[in-house]
């Protein structure tokens, strides 16, 4: 009686203990449905809405209408389309009744029509066989959004289920890009010209090889951030003042010296206040279709007016053999592949490992954001003099070189490549990029000019300047050198003619560099508007790799390495690598399954024990 006495209760407390998880899963999914909270862990917050797009929303004026029109019927297909939808809940929540979005699939004639009539694009879907077989799957459909926001419609014609990096980045974009043309909301940018300079308009992103249609960093912008309005503005010897409607003034690397008076003009509209100057300029001149690369050292009359605001531009060019730029690139003879080092080009990596004074790159810096590397082709060094400014004004760096960096302050300097690169001592660390931003003190206080007084001698409001002493930061520097001069007039279309194959073909393996360049550029852009909401969302475009190696440390170049020492630490590296990723795999593989055994032999044990306590009794 007693041992049935003891099963009706352990019974008992069975069911009860069931009813009651019973009840908190139901629970737990109801609160789910109401309070839905992903917790994201990743640098990027890349599963997960940026609170910058969340923001954006906000600012709306009345809600944005999102048509998404989609296919499905293939498992890559049916997965993207899973998490758009999931993206889009988020945005949903975000927006608290200022988004909504409809699911479309055009399975009839009507809705293919609208589709095609709201701008999207038909294309066709391909997918392999999972299995191994010989068996591919294709399907023709829509996949793509359509927005809505007042009386402006916009579109993303297509999307690709096989690249969802930066999707937010592209719809938050697009929001941004109708809410700006509805709200009649303008970026206006000025780029300082007639000085020779590299212009934005340059074509020498990629080698032309004689091909017209070359694409710029301004058509780039242009056409994929259409909210940011780039105009020229000519100083006239400073007799003309820059318009104050401007958010902000670039300056790019002038091949002519400013007089004071332009520098006074640039000056009097930092100190309207709320205004922003970056200059991506260095003391490190090379000429455009040079295949030389003879550089020659002019700050051009720059460092007047930087070294005010307590940055100071050297005559100097930067020699990092530290982390040197180095380039694959294959023998036409043997197919081997070559490698191209140009300790003037620094290759800066951002390294977690360091901090303070010591660190390369200022990650958390508008246009440097969540970037693990960026090139600065042909630097100088900066000065920093906090000093020369008021105590409330922020004057710091936000990329420095290695410890192993030369200056070279010859008047010529050749910047051809070479084997053999001889640094000079002193080596020590240099700062290649920094910012000065608060109530700037105007740079000409205490020199008053007749001709042009400034009606503030500091920033009524905070103003920035940022200094990227970097001669072509904003360009491919080998097909910069590589490319022959353009045809005009009635040629033009036909492009360049001429040029040096061999920087042409290093010109083309930089093209990869140029994603951070133009996300750089991008994001600097948005810090001169102060809009810098955006950010966390536009970092979301760099793919994040699936396992880093911290832990493994670069391999150190050094002039003197040869080929052969190049290639046995190359190797090195390699192994290092590989034995990281050994590791990992054998943990995951052995170390988890032997963890849950472990811990079920455990429980068995302490079972085992209690039984025989209870035996004992």
């Amino acid at each position: 009686m007693a041992t049935q006495e003891q099963r009706r209760k352990v019974a008992a407390k069975t069911g009860f203990y069931l009813l009651v998880i019973t009840a908190i899963v139901v629970v737990v999914n109801l609160l789910s449905s109401k309070l839905y909270e992903r917790w994201d862990v990743t640098k990027t917050e890349r599963y997960t809405l940026s609170q910058g797009s969340g923001r954006l929303l906000s600012t709306l004026k009345s809600p944005v209408q999102v048509d998404a029109y989609v296919k499905t019927g293939l498992p890559q297909l049916d997965a993207f389309v899973r998490d758009l939808t999931d993206l889009l809940k988020s945005y949903e929540r975000a927006g608290k009744g200022k988004f909504k979005f409809t699911i479309i699939e055009p399975n009839t004639d009507e809705l293919r029509q609208q589709a095609k009539e709201a701008g999207l694009q038909e294309q066709p879907f391909g997918e392999v066989s999972a299995t191994g077989e010989d068996q591919a799957s294709i399907a023709q459909g829509f996949l793509g959004l359509v927005f809505k926001y007042g009386s402006e419609k916009a579109v993303i014609p297509q999307l690709f289920p096989g690249q969802t990096d930066g999707l937010e980045f592209w719809i938050t974009n697009k929001i941004r890009e109708i809410r700006d043309k509805a709200d009649d909301i303008k970026h206006r940018i000025g780029v300082v010209t007639n000085k020779d300079e590299l212009k934005l308009t340059d074509t020498n992103l990629v080698p032309r090889q004689g091909r017209g249609g070359a694409p710029s960093l301004q058509g780039i912008i242009e056409q994929a951030f259409p909210f940011y309005k780039i105009e020229t503005v000519d100083l006239k010897d400073g007799d003309a003042e820059i318009d104050k409607d401007l958010v902000g003034l670039i300056v790019t690397q002038p091949q002519k010296d400013f007089s004071e008076k332009e520098l006074r003009r640039i000056d009097e509209f930092l100190m309207r206040g709320k205004k922003s100057l970056v200059v991506y300029a260095s003391a490190v001149n090379l000429k455009p279709n040079d295949a030389s690369m003879k550089a020659t050292l002019n700050t051009h009359g720059l460092e007047k007016l930087l070294a005010g605001y307590g940055i100071q531009m050297n005559k100097d060019a930067v020699l990092d053999f530290g982390a040197q730029f180095r380039i694959g690139v294959l023998s036409p003879q043997t197919g081997a592949v070559t490698w191209v080092r140009h300790p003037g080009i620094a290759h800066v990596v951002n390294d977690g490992r360091l901090e303070g004074d010591e660190r390369t790159l200022d990650t958390g810096f508008a246009g440097f954001f969540r970037m693990d590397e960026v090139i600065f082709p042909f630097p100088s060094s900066l000065t920093l003099t906090p000093n020369k400014q008021p105590s409330d004004v922020k004057v710091y760096a936000v990329a420095r070189t290695t410890p192993r960096t030369s200056v070279d302050k010859s008047e010529n300097i050749d910047m051809k490549l070479r084997d053999r690169w001889r640094p000079k001592p002193p080596q020590e660390q240099r700062v290649i990029a920094a910012v000065a931003e608060g109530k700037l003190k105007s740079a000409f206080a205490g020199s008053p000019s007749e001709e042009i007084k400034p009606a503030n001698e500091r920033a009524p409001e905070p103003s920035r300047v940022l200094v990227v002493s970097s001669s072509l930061f904003l360009t491919n520097p080998f097909a910069y050198a590589g490319n022959g001069p353009e045809l005009g007039g009635q040629f033009q279309m036909f492009g360049s003619i001429g040029g040096d194959p061999e920087l042409q073909q290093i010109g083309q393996f930089y093209t990869k560099h140029l994603t951070s360049t133009i996300l750089s550029f991008k994001n600097t852009l948005d810090w001169m508007a102060g809009d810098a909401d955006l950010l966390a969302a536009s970092a979301k475009l760099i793919g994040v790799p699936s396992l880093t190696y911290a832990s493994v440390s670069k391999p150190k170049f050094r002039a003197e390495d040869d080929e052969a020492e190049i290639k046995r630490k190359d190797e090195e590296y390699r192994a290092a690598r590989k034995r990281v990723q050994q590791s990992v795999q054998w943990s995951l593989t052995l170390g988890m399954p032997a963890l849950f055994g472990l811990f079920g032999l455990f429980r068995w044990r302490k079972r085992e024990a209690k039984r025989d306590s209870l035996k004992a009794l």
